[in-house]
């Protein structure tokens, strides 16, 4: 008895269709290759930006959250590591750097000869503190200023009613149309440099 298997190719039939599957799946894996290389570096670029806007967004949330104590209504007083103090508008605030504008400082004149048996509070009230406009120096400065931050101790916000406050008040009231600054000539005659002057009461 002859017995035929009939599971095994004949000659001259076709071949096998899982020859075309694995083809077909070698395809298939090379595609889905390319395409997740291509996802990968999407996800990649995207992941860049993500951290680049936090990192950004980190090292600008300290500045701004200084930046919203600034009392655009009030003058700011911002004082210099070398005992120096400005009073003014401050508009920038940053890591490195503080502008102020509408600047003002306190000049201090005392007695050229003292009397030596004068006690501090003679000494004291011989002092003639006033609150000067920046702006009429010998070197002709804007009203404007640059502060690196380094040199800054500390700046704070000024009630209306501070004497500071009060002071520049009663100079804009004297100069409503700005500062005028004399001349050389007119400086030497009275021996100031120019600036115009307001008095701070004790």
């Amino acid at each position: 008895m002859d017995f035929v298997n009939n599971s095994s190719p004949q000659q001259g039939s076709p071949a096998p269709s899982n020859a075309q599957g694995h083809r077909q799946t070698v395809k298939n894996r090379k595609m889905s290759g390319g395409t997740m290389r291509t996802l990968s570096l999407v996800l990649l670029v995207m992941v860049a930006l993500i951290v680049g806007l936090a990192a950004l967004l980190i090292a600008t949330s300290d500045n701004r959250g200084e930046q919203k104590y600034v009392d655009k209504n009030k003058l700011q007083a911002v004082f210099l590591n070398g005992g120096q103090v400005y009073f003014g508008k401050v508009h920038t605030l940053n890591s490195k750097y503080i502008t102020l504008d509408n600047i003002y400082y306190l000049r201090v004149n005392q007695q050229v000869q003292p009397n030596q048996t004068a006690n501090a509070t003679d000494t004291a009230s011989a002092q003639d503190v006033s609150l000067a406009k920046l702006g009429c120096e010998l070197h002709g400065p804007t009203d404007a200023m640059v502060i690196n931050r380094e040199q800054v101790l500390f700046w704070e916000n000024l009630k209306d009613d501070g004497q500071v406050a009060k002071a520049v008040a009663d100079y804009v009231k004297a100069n409503p149309n700005g500062q005028k600054c004399t001349t050389a000539a007119d400086a030497d005659s009275t021996g100031t440099n120019g600036a115009t002057n307001t008095p701070v009461k004790n």
